[in-house]
């Protein structure tokens, strides 16, 4: 159903949404979206930052070789 819509269609769509809301209602609306989506890459890319520090600070389980136990 969606495929159909096309150009023509989005403009439509556009023109009554604007009438509908005005061009300020519109403008802050998109304003908040794009602080939305800012946000919502902050968030990821401080827990991507987080989850790397914290596989980085994981200790090294393997065993030791026993010719520096000896020593």
């Amino acid at each position: 159903m969606l495929n159909n819509i096309g150009i023509p269609g989005l403009l439509l769509i556009a023109v009554v949404v604007l009438v509908l809301f005005g061009r300020g209602k519109v403008s802050s609306l998109m304003g908040e979206v794009g602080k939305g989506i800012n946000a919502f890459k902050r968030g990821v890319k401080e827990e991507t930052a987080e989850l790397d520090k914290k596989v980085d600070d994981v200790v090294d389980v393997t065993p030791a070789d026993k010719d520096k136990d000896k020593a």
